[in-house]
């Protein structure tokens, strides 16, 4: 056992013993019912005698902290409701803790008290789908075929490009989509958010300039501030990112990325169109700038004509293409990949390999076994078919529900309603009264570079309830706005 003893300390050896376990006790990092190590054991471990364990341990049991069992040992008991946990440490922090700056923001409902996420909370500010609807059981049976057919080469590191044979089957599932890659393009990560890290980790250096579409992902946001870079905003439209501010922004900054979500793009649900994307990707060969292409959940259409994704219109190595299996499957997989032509994958690779090593080879081998192109495609199919349903539920609810003045757009795909509060009201404003309701959307502020920017907008996200709970939940919100 490694405990601090100070040998030249003049507080005794089994005073400094007593102390330490006294404090895991109260703080219940020790719990009624543990063992306490064996008086020999511990006493060889710490260099001391046995008879300055024995003297602690009698302090504690004079103190109704443990209790001796006969030929058993030292075990902790049950202490009083309401005696103070183990003393916190005295004076102040080091100095250099002191000067540490979170470069991200936090988002708005981060601040929201625990006490309020009452039983019956109903959660519209997710980031994900529904993990209910993943064959959790035939996932645990994969999981255990593996353990049993891969032995231990199920949990060793595995290859820092991840699991070739997954790889190779998200090649398969990429060319059905019409992305033409291999498995040697591929790189698994740790979901897309570590994709989205490592791309702007190698691209680019603090001061430096990136683009994103205004609003964007939050999380895109969170990367960018805390590299320190200089983020520059584009509009978006209906028709998603408007180009032509775009070239201006090139023209002007010269940054060394653009960051888009062409597809239900996050929060707006807005679609590139095809004249754009075309427009984009030649921009990005002009001023000679890479496009990270984040394609979130490109697949969940529920109406409309697909577009072809930027990768699959790229000529020469200008787009890393960023997708995740997180957002469709299971939230907590974890798993997601970016597809990389050129010099730039070997980059991409040595990062990685810096920043974890692999990505967690069981499940990848596991998720090698679920995922084909078959199979992938009908979780899609079911998937999307009550996607759909819950947003016409919400739909249905904004119209029911929202006052005057209020106004949303409706997508064609993705998980997300981005609705506009009537004039003069705000998303800070409104979130605590939500609380007090019962539920929690996602305010505009998260959103954009300038919290202030999206104060008159909310996102609701509808993939993740059924159609009952989402009819409540915007019924709460709708009272939330009239006392607002």
């Amino acid at each position: 056992m490694r405990l601090a003893l100070d040998f030249e300390s003049g507080h005794p050896l089994y005073v400094q013993i007593g102390r330490h376990f006294r404090d895991a006790i109260l703080s219940d990092n020790l719990r009624p019912g543990v063992r306490l190590p064996a008086v020999r054991t511990l006493a060889a471990s710490l260099g001391v005698n046995r008879a300055t364990v024995e003297s602690a341990y009698a302090e504690l049991v004079a103190e109704g902290l443990v209790a001796s069992r006969q030929g058993s040992g030292f075990y902790v008991l049950a202490h009083a409701p309401g005696e103070p946990a183990a003393a916190s440490r005295s004076g102040d922090w080091p100095a250099w803790q002191g000067r540490l700056r979170y470069g991200g923001y936090e988002a708005m409902s981060a601040y929201l008290p625990e006490a309020s996420r009452q039983t019956d909370w109903i959660a519209l500010d997710g980031g994900a789908c529904d993990p209910r609807l993943f064959p959790m059981d035939e996932f645990r049976r994969l999981l255990g075929q593996v353990m049993r057919r891969d032995g231990a080469a199920a949990v060793e590191y595995g290859e820092i490009g991840g699991y070739r044979p997954l790889r190779a089957t998200l090649a398969q599932v990429l060319a059905s989509q019409g992305v033409q890659t291999s498995a040697d393009s591929i790189l698994i990560t740790a979901g897309s958010q570590q994709a989205l890290s490592l791309v702007a980790a190698l691209l680019l250096s603090p001061g430096q300039g990136v683009v994103a579409e205004r609003p964007t992902y939050a999380g895109a946001l969170d990367v960018f501030r805390a590299r320190g870079l200089a983020i520059h905003t584009v509009g978006v439209d209906e028709d998603g990112m408007d180009v032509d501010e775009l070239e201006h922004v090139l023209e002007r900054h010269r940054p060394g990325l653009i960051y888009t979500i062409p597809n239900f793009h996050n929060p707006t649900g807005a679609c590139l169109d095809g004249q754009r994307r075309r427009r984009l990707i030649s921009l990005a060969g002009r001023y000679d700038v890479p496009i990270l292409e984040d394609d979130y959940v490109g697949d969940i259409r529920y109406e409309g004509r697909a577009q072809p994704t930027l990768k699959s219109l790229d000529p020469d190595g200008r787009v890393i293409y960023v997708g995740t299996f997180s957002k469709m499957l299971i939230p907590g997989l974890r798993v997601g990949f970016v597809v990389a032509d050129g010099p730039v994958y070997d980059h991409l690779l040595r990062s990685k390999r810096c920043h974890d090593l692999a990505t967690c080879n069981l499940i990848q081998r596991a998720l090698r076994e679920y995922v084909s192109v078959g199979r992938y495609h009908a979780h899609l199919q079911r998937s999307c078919t009550i996607y759909r349903r819950r947003r016409d539920a919400m739909l249905a609810a904004l119209e029911r529900y929202m006052p005057a003045g209020s106004s949303w757009v409706r997508p064609k795909g993705g998980l997300f309603v981005w609705a506009r509060l009537p004039e003069g009201m705000k998303a800070s404003e409104v979130l605590p009264r939500a609380c007090e309701e019962g539920m929690i959307f996602a305010p505009g502020g998260n959103f954009h570079l300038d919290p202030a920017e999206g104060e008159g907008c909310i996102r609701l996200n509808f993939a993740s309830n059924s159609e009952e709970i989402i009819e409540e939940g915007i019924r709460r919100l709708g009272q939330a706005m009239k006392g607002e």
